[in-house]
């Protein structure tokens, strides 16, 4: 299992999540709400120790991956899908490579 991260840096990057989803006015939703009411009652103090913090921490870096994930396949699915019959020139650039041009000249190609 992978190392975790420290909850503030978890907590940052769930408010960017919501930030990115939300707009400018992200600080007045629900979600902004709750997530930082979960980090402070889930905060431990030096006096004592709660296996409780330890797995909020781990399901928040799991809901931190969900919104990251989910973000990245929105705009990968957005770049690729729904735009219709595509022509052998704009699919071939997709990938990176060029159509062969007829040498010579013969009249027939751009």
């Amino acid at each position: 299992m992978a190392a975790f991260t420290s909850p503030l840096r978890v907590c940052r990057g769930i408010l960017k999540e919501i930030r990115s989803l939300k707009g400018p006015e992200y600080k007045q939703t629900l979600a902004y709400n709750y997530v930082l009411d979960q980090f402070r009652k889930n905060q431990v103090s030096s006096e004592r120790y709660c296996r409780a913090q330890e797995e909020a921490l781990h399901a928040s870096h799991t809901y931190l991956c969900l919104l990251t994930s989910t973000r990245h396949h929105l705009v990968l699915h957005n770049l690729y899908h729904g735009k219709g019959e595509r022509g052998p020139e704009e699919v071939a650039g997709m990938v990176g490579l060029r159509l062969p041009t007829q040498p010579g000249g013969k009249g027939w190609e751009k």
